[in-house]
């Protein structure tokens, strides 16, 4: 399988901010590869510099075998980027916006291409409607189809799903299936790491630094851990008491916590026997695979 982006190590910082830290990654044709960090992390920089948005300090970045810096028209014509803040024109109908995208990449035999796109974001039936009365998830499905217009052969999508109810998150990501299905390549940051999991590979971003790059469930393999999963009550108290009291890894979930472990059968008595102490009642454990947020942030703390 071809390589369709390199990146050899990129460094840019703002002033004395170093927003990427000397990464490299090279991504397949066909991909769907995620960046997942908090905020901060660099991962709109990253997404920025990739599609000629930003100038880099230092490094190569070649999409498609060309050098961005040599050849960015040439590359911009066939990316789509979709940013945080992508800009509709709120006073322009959903059918306007696409025209005047379609315009803006000189693509002027677009009515079949803005019609499939309708269909595929199932927007047909508010095509009329303006972009100002849309929902969010509406929203979000008019701007892919207007970074679409043009067929791309990589989108890039900087945390597409950010501010969007469930419902329509789970209705793009079918449509990015079926676009990854079609040959697109995507390229994409999301700060839900669940999202990241439906991902070929994933990067973990941290301070302008990659701290892991893989396959998602490579990754979770990789620390060699076991969680324990408590359900317990007060799960505020308890969750203090693990904090305060011991040196263990937790994250709180609703109801239960989560507790990275090294040894499951010996670890978890003792940590029982500590929330037992402080009146905390159990009601039930179990022992689960890390998830991808386990691993993030046991891999934090390891960096750190």
């Amino acid at each position: 399988m071809s390589k369709i982006i390199n990146i050899e190590s990129l460094i840019k910082s703002y002033n004395d901010i170093e927003a990427v830290r000397n990464i490299s990654l090279s991504i397949d044709q066909g991909e769907m590869f995620g960046i997942v960090g908090p905020d901060g992390a660099g991962k709109t920089t990253t997404i920025r510099i990739l599609c000629g948005l930003l100038e880099f300090d230092a490094g190569t970045v070649k999409i498609f075998g060309k050098d961005i810096k040599l050849e960015k028209n040439q590359i911009q014509k066939e990316i789509g980027y979709l940013s945080q803040k992508f800009s509709l024109y709120r006073d322009l109908s959903v059918d306007e916006n696409i025209e005047f995208f379609a315009q803006i990449h000189n693509v002027y035999d677009y009515k079949k291409r803005r019609n499939e796109l309708l269909e595929f974001t199932r927007l047909t039936e508010f095509r009329n409607r303006l972009a100002e009365n849309l929902s969010g998830g509406m929203k979000q499905k008019l701007a892919l189809a207007c970074s679409l217009i043009h067929k791309p052969k990589i989108l890039f999508l900087d945390e597409p799903t950010t501010g969007v109810d469930p419902v329509s998150r789970r209705d793009f990501w079918k449509i990015l299936s079926s676009l990854r299905n079609e040959g697109i390549t995507i390229f994409m940051s999301t700060p839900y790491l669940d999202e990241a999991e439906r991902c070929t590979r994933v990067a973990m971003m941290d301070k302008g630094k990659i701290i892991a790059l893989d396959e998602p469930k490579k990754i979770k393999a990789s620390i060699k851990k076991e969680v324990l999963e408590i359900v317990c009550s007060p799960i505020k108290k308890a969750y203090d008491v693990i904090k305060e009291k011991t040196e263990y890894d937790v994250q709180m979930f609703g109801d239960r916590l989560n507790i990275v472990l090294d040894d499951y059968g010996i670890e978890k008595e003792a940590i029982l026997k500590t929330l037992n102490k402080y009146s905390v009642n159990i009601v039930s454990t179990r022992n689960i695979a890390p998830s991808l947020e386990n691993v993030f942030i046991y891999k934090i703390r390891e960096a750190s």
